[in-house]
């Protein structure tokens, strides 16, 4: 086992080797931001899909197209709002009287880093049509079902405190984000370098890093990462406290939980920790992992009732009240 181990952490130092340079250039856009940055990386090395939430000026928008320029990647920004259609999203039947049949137009769908900005300002029909393409990695038009290429990869944002005009992200939708972010003001040093680099000169270029046979590589390598059975059942062991908080010392949870987190969490906090380890250069993960992402994984996937929204309490609270109360092998 030891030298399986070893095997594998000479594959995650060797595939690991474009993460400095990677957030290298991001660095010379985005000041501050450290967990925003890593986020994005733990998505794009798991293969799961991000929401990104956070109040305006915040350089999420910013973070992705940065991200997206410094990978050698088809990126397409869509910007959501009350008068988008599915068609506008995925793309259409056009009929041609010339030859009186039926092509089909390609959406913007059709790229390998999605930013969806402002998600929720767009009605459900529109939210559902990213349904397909998240979990299924496809896009169907017409007759026509047409696989999307890889990497593909939805980043999307949301305004927390403007409601007006919004729409609320189904409940299945929001499960299909592997992690859900929430992003936070910049310290007064990092606001005071923010306002010097955009008031002095323009934006520097990105040098692209990483091609996508680069990124499918490293994800290979991701899913490799030992991961021990006791850490295993810490996983299960966290998502079974959502769900029966009474089995694990907390029922006074149970009235604040309507529903628990559902088993894609167990699938996905596996693979950010994986992803996690892999950044730190690790051929292994640790609980202190599974704890690192633990609440971008798990917020977003346990359903408060109307008693822990009276009190106040938020699904952070939850969660760390779960871990504080699982036991660590």
């Amino acid at each position: 086992m030891d030298s399986d181990i070893k095997k594998i952490q000479a594959k995650v130092e060797k595939e690991s080797s474009f993460v400095e340079k990677l957030i290298g250039q991001i660095r010379t856009v985005i000041v501050g931001q450290e967990y925003l940055v890593e986020r994005l990386l733990i998505g794009m090395l798991a293969d799961g899909h991000i929401l990104i939430e956070g109040v305006p000026g915040l350089a999420k928008t910013l973070s992705v197209s940065t991200l997206s320029r410094a990978l050698d990647t088809k990126f397409q920004r869509i910007q959501f709002t009350p008068d988008l259609l599915p068609a506008d999203l995925i793309g259409t039947m056009i009929y041609n009287p010339q030859t009186a049949e039926f092509s089909v137009k390609k959406g913007p769908i059709f790229a390998n880093i999605i930013l969806a900005d402002e998600i929720n300002r767009a009605p459900a029909k529109v939210q559902s049509a990213l349904l397909e393409s998240m979990q299924e990695r496809q896009v169907t038009i017409g007759e026509h079902t047409f696989k999307l290429d890889e990497p593909f990869l939805v980043l999307a944002t949301q305004n927390p405190i403007e409601q007006e005009g919004t729409y609320p992200l189904p409940e299945a939708q929001v499960d299909r984000f592997m992690l859900m972010l929430k992003i936070t003001y910049p310290s007064p040093t990092e606001e005071l370098e923010i306002m010097e680099r955009n008031t002095a000169s323009a934006l520097p270029s990105i040098s692209k890093v990483i091609k996508p046979k680069d990124i499918t590589k490293a994800r290979g390598v991701v899913r490799s990462i030992y991961v021990d059975d006791k850490v295993k059942d810490y996983i299960v062991n966290v998502v079974f406290a959502s769900r029966e908080p009474e089995k694990y010392g907390l029922a006074n949870l149970r009235d604040l939980i309507a529903y628990g987190a559902s088993p894609r969490a167990t699938i996905y906090l596996n693979l950010a920790a994986k992803a996690h380890a892999f950044l730190k250069g690790r051929g292994y993960i640790t609980p202190e992992d599974v704890k690192a992402i633990g609440h971008d994984v798990l917020r977003h996937r346990i359903l408060l009732t109307y008693e822990a929204e009276a009190e106040e309490v938020t699904s952070d609270d939850i969660v760390t009240k779960i871990f504080d109360a699982v036991e660590v092998p």
